[in-house]
């Protein structure tokens, strides 16, 4: 339903179609013969080109120059609250085509609720021309323009008048000449592409009021905004903002905010927004940028906090992440693994210990760099894949499984890998290596990425939808975090002293580090159960025993003589060779669905497209629970809160239908609805209010069953 100004709107629209047809012949019967130059009394129109010779086969600008007298105005392509566009029809030679019309960037003009988008004082409308190839050099080229407009003040007068330039044609382009000098000041005019980042976002539009808001986010520093006087958007298509409405500015940090009441014709979430960024500098400079964005939902780009971030906050969100990541049970015993180096290998020099921190430093950016190129390299072949996707393959979930358990027969003591050896052995003996400390940064990326910690969400999901250089940036600064505990312990002497002095309780430390590592290769088997099914167990066991008997013989025959070292390092690769190939042939076989795990839990349901639209659609509240079986932090979610009896009473009292969708394996439905709220990876956690289709709410990352339960009873 219409407000009343929206009635009042459309009515003078009609009005203005009205005297458009009834003024037109009367403009028109007072123009004399075809020239380049028309007036009537409130327009003086005139047509100039770019040149003043046409070669064949060459493309021209024409302009419709309008020199519009005081407190009147034409109109922009979207004329705002009411008016019409100015419309040009060309007759051009056989063979010659024109553009649409290339519109300069416009103001604004108010008259009480009315707004409208137009030009004052003069305004030239280019149209690109395609001279034809087949005109002769010697000819004559005239192009006709009839051009239509309404120019108001307080009142309105639809306007037409008929221009016609002739400009003879020439064989070569030295003779062309420059043209008239308004194609260059329009030009001059015309929105340029946007120099930076520009993101939109857009509520849920309210049933009862029809309104919703349009946030717009321009990525600029704290330097560049101080130079902005004033800024507005001008969308192409009418109804997507309110025209007489505020346009609330708000500087955030690398970032100006527009906050823009919708109207009648919003956007759809998933759509592009096309329009003008008009920005008028401290010096007086106006410029105008064209968006193209797509329109993300208001959820988008934002922390659990609820606050947008930009490039500068995405790096340090993800310095911060990766700094917590040393305390999620699957990185914490590597880092533990590299303390308990520093303490056997305190006689080291300075200088020494800290070569070993850059070492490591180096190996986890370098892994962080190709997380991120493989990232950007599936982008570009339209994959849509986030955070942890490597454990969406069970051959990667395979390979990691059994790098852990020969970890944990390292720190067992059952074999030793020697420096010369490019392993992660190395880091984990006695012997420092440079390529051990290497690795050891690689096997920390490795085991890191099943995990999720705060910050990290906001910042990831910035990055997946950013140019490759600032989504490596944002990685890197990542990997720069994990690295970061070590590296200060490294570097820094003091902090040393905190460590507590070698000894025989080095040795029993290192041995209790094998227990999480073996727990992992644990947990890593029953992910690969439910990507490849039950056959998985005995396939991942086998390669297990294997690689046992490997470290067993490569420990036995190390330091026997040339002949058995030789074959005992055949039979070791022999048998890694095995268990690697035939366990990843048989894993990544199609999985006999009979045989995958079934959910125990019957107070959820499998998530689908078809299936949230249709409760959706019935007016049901929804909460949604995006996890995967190789993320940890999912996992304890589950655990801790969306499985205790509190949050399922709420569910069952709230009538609250929850779906569950796993992306253990990759899945194509669950990474585009991750997208729409600009996430990376799981775990992903929304909820539909009855009735409110439009506005999901987001729920932290860390969920406590008194957080769920708030969150689906509205308190």
């Amino acid at each position: 339903m219409l407000s009343g100004v929206g009635k009042y709107l459309r009515v003078f629209r009609g009005m203005a179609f009205v005297w458009l047809l009834s003024g037109a012949a009367v403009a028109h019967s007072q123009q004399g013969a075809q020239a380049d130059r028309a007036a009537t009394p409130q327009v003086e129109a005139q047509l100039v080109a770019s040149v003043n010779a046409v070669v064949p086969g060459s493309e021209i600008y024409l302009g419709v120059n309008q020199k519009i007298i005081p407190h009147w105005h034409t109109y922009w392509i979207n004329p705002g609250d009411s008016g019409n566009a100015t419309t040009i029809s060309w007759t051009l030679p056989e063979g010659a085509s024109a553009s649409d019309i290339i519109w300069p960037a416009p103001g604004r003009f108010s008259m009480g609720p009315i707004t409208n988008y137009a030009y004052e004082n003069s305004v030239t409308l280019l149209s690109k021309i395609s001279v034809p190839s087949s005109i002769a050099v010697g000819d004559t080229f005239t192009a006709r323009a009839l051009v239509d407009w309404l120019v108001c003040a307080e009142e309105c007068i639809p306007q037409q008048v008929e221009l016609a330039l002739s400009l003879p044609v020439v064989g070569n382009a030295n003779e062309t000449g420059e043209g008239s000098p308004l194609i260059a000041e329009a030009q001059a005019q015309v929105p340029v592409a946007s120099p930076w980042e520009v993101t939109a976002q857009q509520s849920a539009i309210d049933p009862e009021t029809a309104q919703g808001k349009l946030q717009l986010q321009v990525a600029l520093s704290k330097d560049q905004q101080a130079q902005v006087q004033d800024i507005w958007f001008y969308p192409y298509d009418w109804g997507r903002i309110r025209q007489s409405d505020l346009q609330q500015r708000k500087n955030l940090t690398d970032v100006i905010q527009l906050e823009i009441p919708t109207g009648e014709a919003p956007a759809v979430i998933g759509d592009k927004l096309t329009g003008v960024l008009v920005i008028k500098e401290q010096q007086g400079i106006v410029r105008g940028y064209e968006i193209n964005v797509p329109v993300q939902s208001l959820t988008s780009n934002q922390t659990a906090e609820g606050f947008a971030i930009g490039f500068a906050s995405a790096l340090l969100f993800a310095l911060l992440g990766g700094v917590i990541l040393n305390l999620m049970p699957c990185v914490f015993p590597v880092l533990s693994i590299k303390a308990l180096s520093l303490v056997s290998h305190s006689n080291y020099s300075t200088v020494e210990i800290r070569r070993q921190g850059y070492v490591y430093t180096l190996g986890v950016l370098a892994s962080f760099a190709v997380l991120a190129l493989l990232l950007i390299v599936l982008k570009a072949g339209g994959n849509q894949i986030g955070w942890g996707f490597q454990f969406q393959s069970p051959i990667f979930v395979l390979l990691v499984a059994y790098l852990l358990f020969a970890v944990g027969l390292s720190l067992s003591g059952v074999f030793f890998i020697g420096g010369s050896v490019a392993g992660v052995g190395s880091s984990l003996t006695e012997k420092p290596g440079y390529s051990g400390s290497f690795f050891t940064g690689v096997l920390a990326t490795v085991v890191a990425t099943p995990c999720t910690a705060p910050f990290m969400a906001a910042a990831l999901g910035y990055a997946v939808a950013q140019p490759p250089l600032k989504l490596l940036a944002i990685f890197l600064s990542l990997g720069l975090g994990l690295a970061l505990p070590y590296l200060l312990l490294s570097c820094w002497p003091r902090l040393q002293r905190w460590l507590p002095r070698p000894g025989l309780w080095m040795e029993r430390a290192k041995q209790l580090l094998a227990f999480p590592m073996y727990a992992a290769a644990i947990w890593l088997v029953w992910v690969l159960v439910q990507q490849a099914g039950v056959d998985a167990v005995i396939i991942a066991l086998g390669g297990m025993l294997l690689i046992a008997i490997a470290a067993w013989l490569y420990d036995s025959t190390r330091t026997s003589t040339d002949g058995k070292r030789n074959l005992g390092n055949a039979s070791v690769l022999a048998l890694v060779l095995l268990a690697v190939g035939f366990g990843g042939v048989q894993v990544n076989l199609p999985a006999n669905a009979a045989q995958k795990s079934a959910a125990a839990d019957a107070n959820w349901e499998a998530y689908s497209d078809e299936r949230l639209q249709s409760l959706l659609a019935e007016g049901k509240p929804v909460f949604l629970n995006f996890t995967a079986s190789w993320c940890i932090s999912c996992l304890v979610n589950e655990r801790v809160a969306l499985s205790t009896d509190a949050v399922k009473k709420q569910f069952q009292q709230q009538g609250v239908v929850y779906l569950k969708g796993d992306w253990t394996n990759r899945d194509p439905q669950i990474t585009a609805f991750l997208k729409k709220f600009n996430r990376s990876g799981v775990p992903l956690y929304v909820f539909y209010p009855a009735g409110q289709a439009d506005s999901p709410k987001e729920l932290p990352q860390i969920l406590t069953p008194d957080l769920v339960v708030a969150a689906v009873s509205g308190q």
